[in-house]
């Protein structure tokens, strides 16, 4: 038994704010309140520090099977514990693709000897590939909670529109990336100033995503689907996404850390560790990106944790891939870069984190109350701190010596606890 004394207890799903004490026991929450501390195993001090759900991620690479040299199902969970996350959603681009059953077995199967809850989409299409549906049944019939191509936008709007409909009727979300290739030169650099300083061609036009956007959240509209625009960039996408909600399509935006934190002329700072998919944008699309987050157009921050390995990173810009490592840094940015300049209050940031990306995959997590599972997070929101390691295999974060607000002491998953604070 395990209890947490004197913390702030912040639980977005019941908009509850307030000093209290939380008895665990059996992996859930047997009482919240005034309790007497005497019988229990661990007593947590949690005076000053907030208490919220354990933090859900909708959006992250493990790398598992395939790739595991860059970080693997048990490594990316450690990660994430140490970032305050109780469950993860992993992408379908490993080494097969999650297209069959025997893929997913494999991860389902490795998941269960991680510290926190790690779950797994499928794809969209085989191999993703863009011409035919993997078998949407058969998926959900062995753990996946969704579907998602991520990586590569699915570029036949036929082959989309039959997915979401699919999707509809089985009441799963489709996630996706929203990219058109036909508008990038260069991936992972803003088509700008930017990527002429760097001395290419040219980079990713804000079209390549706005093009995808607003075409997917008409089908979305059309069908009914519950569907996820992935890592926003572009300020354009984001007043479509607003425009379509507006007409009633449930569409759901996330935006990850960097693009509400970075802006293209980091790219030139922190090169190749400045470099994803969608890319860094615009100051005036970073600023568009917070309204989003303060008007909840945007409803979810997800990380799009993406490992990669030094020696992969430190390739000429153009040869090395896209992508960064978030999870131990992003509840930190958010306190930084939209709480404390408040753009968004704790209790707006932390629902973000947890019960709206938890409503997105139809998952029972993400709130805290009494006789439910004991996923929570214990940080401290005033404390500087500056990034120096990473429990994540690979590094690649261009937020490495950045001294940041929020420092995350205890992680609880299913009533154990896997990270604190040393």
């Amino acid at each position: 038994m395990i209890l947490i004394k004197n913390g702030r207890l912040i639980d977005p799903a019941s908009k509850r704010d307030e000093i209290v004490d939380i008895a665990i026991e059996d992996g859930k929450i047997k009482e919240i309140g005034k309790i007497d501390g005497e019988t229990f195993e661990e007593i947590i001090d949690a005076s000053g520090y907030v208490v919220s759900p354990g933090l859900i991620d909708v959006h992250v690479h493990f790398r598992d099977p395939g790739f595991t040299y860059k970080e693997d199902i048990l490594s990316g969970a450690k990660s994430a514990a140490r970032g305050g996350f109780t469950t993860v959603v992993c992408m379908a681009n490993t080494k097969p693709v999650v297209d069959n059953v025997e893929t997913l077995k494999y991860i389902n199967e490795k998941a269960k000897e991680a510290c926190i809850n790690v779950l797994q989409v499928g794809s969209v299409t085989k191999s993703f590939r863009g011409k035919e549906l993997s078998n949407f049944e058969e998926l959900l019939e062995h753990g996946a909670v969704g579907f998602s191509d991520d990586g590569i936008a699915i570029m036949d709007t036929e082959m989309l529109y039959e997915a979401m409909k699919k999707a509809k009727e089985l009441d799963v979300p489709i996630s996706l990336h929203e990219e058109d290739s036909n508008f990038i030169e260069t991936a992972g650099v803003n088509d700008s100033e930017i990527a002429k300083k760097l001395g290419l061609k040219g980079g990713a036009k804000t079209c390549a995503e706005d093009i995808m956007v607003a075409r997917d959240c008409m089908i979305a509209l059309e069908t009914g689907a519950k569907v996820s625009i992935q890592h926003i960039s572009s300020g354009v996408a984001v007043e479509t996404v607003r425009f379509a909600k507006s007409l009633g399509a449930k569409v759901y935006a996330e935006a990850a850390p960097h693009h509400f934190t970075l802006t293209e002329e980091d790219v030139l700072k922190y090169g190749s560790l400045a470099k994803m998919n969608p890319p860094l944008r615009s100051e005036k699309d970073k600023q568009i990106i917070i309204e989003g987050l303060k008007d909840n157009t945007i409803e979810i921050i997800a990380t799009d944790h993406a490992p990669h390995s030094n020696k992969e990173k430190n390739r000429a810009f153009a040869a090395c891939p896209s992508g960064i490592i978030g999870l131990e840094t992003s509840l930190a940015l958010g306190v930084t870069s939209l709480v404390n300049k408040e753009h968004i209050s704790l209790m707006s940031l932390l629902e973000k984190m947890t019960i709206n990306p938890a409503r997105l995959y139809n998952l029972n997590r993400g709130y805290i109350s009494e006789g439910e599972v004991a996923d929570i997070v214990i940080f401290d929101e005033n404390e500087k701190w500056t990034v120096t390691d990473f429990d994540s295999k690979s590094s690649n974060s261009p937020f490495v010596g950045c001294e940041l607000l929020g420092k995350v002491k205890y992680t609880i998953s299913e009533g154990k606890i896997v990270y604190t604070d040393k």
